[in-house]
């Protein structure tokens, strides 16, 4: 049958008193008394069926069997407070590793200068950034951190919401002259779409959500690459006002159908629960809120002009 581990405290206890020679001066140390420290070794030598320590008048030394087991314990307990040692620096400054994960697009555009700048104020951290549009495991893929957009599914992760991501419908001057402006959601259903993936696109229509039935005549999973054919007059697309915002401020496309919402979604940094405790990770979410929220940048550059938010 599987010994049980001694009392952590019982082992310091006896590492003490070997240590100052004295049960007196051990106990002072560790802010015991005498009996309740001298119970402790008693208590240890009694769990390891041995006798560590010789009692005598000037004091108390370790036997032969004491002297090996104190100079493994000492080690243990050393390597424990280095241990406790590399958690309080984790906590407390802002050092080490941080391995996070985003979109692509995103990435690129806008957290691409925010990292490196973050890293030009910290550099004693040590980034591992990965842009991607997948969604990764971030407790098996060991990420510390993952900027993400739109609704976030139920999880133990935490989440920290950084800034409003909103979308508009997108066309260029071109083809609307060509094509005609859509008055209603509904007047979609005679053009040209341009449609991200498998997305549904959803309008607020007299005070109640409608979902618009589209033929796409381009599906694609990058938003530079529906912006570009949107800005070529191939068609109408819908895009996060993040992507959309160069091409709005510089007229090549234009925001359509403003009467009627669409649905609005949201930038989060999500982290791993242990991850969420560590200085550096704090420090870099608290920095991305700074930067990009509450109102982000790309956002007013356009809406201003545009006679607000589409």
């Amino acid at each position: 049958m599987e010994r049980s581990a001694p009392d952590l405290v019982d082992v310091l206890a006896f590492v003490r008193v070997a240590e100052t020679g004295s049960f007196a001066r051990a106990a002072e140390r560790m802010g015991l008394s005498k009996p309740v420290l001298s119970r402790r070794v008693a208590r240890l030598e009694a769990h390891l069926g041995a006798r560590l320590l010789t009692r005598t008048a000037r004091g108390a030394q370790p036997t032969d069997i004491g002297q090996a087991y104190y100079a493994r314990a000492s080690s243990i307990l050393a390597d424990l407070q280095a241990a406790q040692e590399v958690v309080a620096k984790a906590v407390t400054q802002i050092a080490g590793p941080i391995r996070l994960s985003a979109p692509l697009s995103f990435g690129i555009s806008y957290l691409a200068p925010v990292l490196a700048d973050f890293a030009r104020l910290h550099p004693d951290v040590e980034l591992d950034i990965e842009f991607e549009d997948r969604t990764v495991d971030l407790i098996g893929g060991g990420y510390d951190l993952a900027v993400r957009i739109g609704r976030l599914a139920d999880s133990a992760l935490v989440a920290r919401r950084i800034a409003p991501i909103r979308k508009a419908v997108l066309a260029s001057p071109a083809y609307l002259e060509a094509r005609g402006r859509p008055a209603r959601p509904a007047d979609l259903a005679g053009h040209s779409i341009l449609v991200y993936g498998n997305e549904q696109w959803r309008f607020r229509v007299d005070d109640r959500w409608e979902t618009v039935r589209i033929a796409p005549r381009m599906r694609a999973n990058n938003g530079e690459m529906l912006r570009a054919a949107a800005v070529a007059g191939l068609g109408i697309c819908m895009l996060p006002s993040f992507i959309a915002a160069p091409a709005i401020e510089a007229g090549d496309i234009e925001v359509i159908l403003r009467d009627f919402a669409v649905e609005e979604g949201a930038l989060h940094a999500v982290m791993p629960p242990g991850r969420a405790t560590t200085a550096r990770v704090r420090a870099l979410v608290d920095f991305l809120v700074a930067r990009f929220g509450p109102e982000p940048a790309w956002d007013p550059c356009w809406r201003a002009g545009a006679g607000g938010r589409p």
